[in-house]
């Protein structure tokens, strides 16, 4: 194994660093975002019921003679 440079810093990095230095108000709202689609409270009963109704996949399910 080589040497692994951790200074490296990716070109995506370092624009998404500069844009970020640029609009700060883009952090906000990217907590405002992620508070909308993700960070819900789970519940566990809505959760075993979902489990519980799945049906299982075919394994080919494109095959028009099922």
């Amino acid at each position: 194994m080589g040497i692994v440079n951790s200074n490296y810093v990716s070109d995506y990095t370092t624009w998404m660093r500069e844009q970020m230095a640029q609009n700060p108000e883009w952090e906000e709202s990217q907590r405002t975002g992620r508070a909308l689609w993700w960070d819900k409270k789970q519940e566990l009963d809505t959760t075993a019921r979902y489990d519980a109704a799945k049906v299982p996949a075919k394994a080919y399910p494109y095959d028009v003679n099922f």
